[in-house]
């Protein structure tokens, strides 16, 4: 089994950074996935809410969107942060990203009521771009998968 390293990125995240719908520990009307190493991958968990639903029975597919997104980011985060030689609350603040580019393919219906979890792998395909590849499941079944192209986040995006 792959260690896995308890500290999620995003609650490293400075005040400024922590208010995505996604990620953001601060939005109390968010998701506020936590994005974990386990080994040389990236882990995600999420227990889908009543709101999220499609048609009964089933998960809104924007949900999976928006976790296979922020996910992809923050396992950009993680990359170049332990890059840099830094695990999650070790070192500075570590580096944040945004999507440039986000493709989804759904395989299956993603059943209510079922804990998800998404599994992301990274790549560095530019000095200032990752490319994280996610799978996402629910208890053992591949329903989603997807491809984040992430940049480093511009200065210019906090006032």
């Amino acid at each position: 089994m792959a260690e896995r390293i308890s500290t999620a990125i995003q609650d490293t995240y400075d005040e400024k950074y922590s208010w995505c719908y996604g990620c953001g520990r601060l939005n109390e009307q968010g998701l506020q996935i936590k994005t974990r190493w386990e080994g040389e991958e990236t882990v995600t968990t999420y227990l889908p809410r009543a709101e999220h639903m499609a048609i009964p029975g089933f998960v809104y597919g924007g949900l999976i969107a928006s976790i296979i997104d922020c996910h992809g980011t923050a396992s950009a985060a993680l990359a170049l942060h332990r890059k840099n030689g830094f695990e999650p609350g070790e070192g500075p603040e570590p580096p944040r990203f945004v999507t440039a580019s986000l493709h989804i393919d759904y395989l299956k219906p993603i059943p209510q009521n079922v804990s998800l979890t998404a599994i992301g792998k990274v790549e560095e395909i530019h000095p200032k771009k990752w490319q994280v590849r996610t799978e996402m499941y629910a208890k053992d079944t591949l329903c989603a998968k997807g491809e984040v192209i992430t940049a480093i986040m511009p200065k210019t995006f906090i006032k």
